[in-house]
């Protein structure tokens, strides 16, 4: 059996950078409290080695308003701006882990908006990412997250806007909804959001499940671009399998199989793409 790796595949920069704050909190800790706002990132064997070493995972701002004392570390996601507001309040320690491809989205929202701009962010509603951003605009923001979405607001919008994107969005999709828009006379600003490396992640697993008998797909359920990976592989590749952890093998592959092709998401350690890997040139 041949395996066609992706060299892009697991941690991207910021979520890295997220997990790497964690640890280094963890490692300097002098014995206060260490929470995370929400998971730092999706992936829940992440979750739990932090939380095995003390790490207390807040999952609400009344739970957040609860706080006397400690350390809290926003999420890679990031959060809203009430949020900053809500700690400071309480003179609680943050430490900012939001990945500066989020960050510079809540800067731009923040600066259309108090322009008087309506906001369009294309993503996934109820996505950590997209209700942080929600959160840095001042006045009307809507989600646009389906083709019916787009239509609907394309005719009812009026008045100046300005539409960005969740940063691990589909491209493709981003471009055919943002085209819905245009096609009705949109004249706004669009700005594209899309973190580069989750374009490169997207174009190089389109390829590879082009080139390979079967797919796997490695990542957190709860990973919005592990679930963009797994679409874009099924288009191309009727035999794509989602795998979490090694626990998921084997699986039952067509016999005609010889050539494998393995992704991840970016909230993916390298330990379990690793021992996917291994697995899969030793056992089939």
């Amino acid at each position: 059996m041949k395996i066609k790796m992706a060299k892009n595949a697991g941690f991207c920069f910021g979520v890295r950078r997220a997990v790497d704050t964690v640890y280094e909190q963890i490692a300097d800790n002098d014995g206060s409290p260490i929470y995370t706002y929400g998971l730092i990132i999706h992936n829940m064997e992440v979750v739990r080695d932090l939380e095995a070493k003390g790490v207390t995972v807040i999952r609400s701002e009344e739970e957040l308003k609860t706080l006397e004392h400690g350390t809290v570390i926003i999420r890679a996601h990031g959060v809203a701006k009430r949020i900053y507001n809500l700690l400071a309040e309480q003179g609680i320690k943050v430490i900012d882990a939001t990945c500066p491809y989020v960050q510079r989205i809540h800067r731009i929202v923040e600066k259309e908006s108090r322009e008087g701009k309506k906001i369009i962010i294309i993503g996934n509603l109820g996505h950590p990412e997209v209700e942080g951003i929600r959160g840095w605009a001042d006045g009307e923001v809507f989600v646009v997250e389906a083709e019916e979405d787009a239509v609907r607001l394309a005719d009812e919008i009026s008045g100046d806007s300005c539409i960005v994107s969740q940063t691990t969005f589909n491209y493709n999709k981003f471009k055919d909804l943002v085209d819905i828009f245009v096609e009705k006379d949109y004249n706004g600003n669009v700005v594209n959001t899309i973190c580069n490396a989750t374009e490169e992640r997207q174009i190089e697993t389109g390829r590879i499940a082009k080139e390979v008998d079967a797919m796997i797909v490695i990542g957190d359920i709860h990973s919005s671009n592990t679930a963009k990976l797994l679409e874009i592989s099924r288009k191309e590749c009727t035999n794509t399998y989602f795998v979490q952890t090694l626990k998921d093998l084997p699986l039952d592959l067509p016999e005609t199989t010889t050539l494998i092709g393995i992704t991840a998401g970016a909230s993916t350690p390298n330990n379990i793409i690793e021992e996917v890997q291994n697995y899969v040139r030793i056992n089939f």
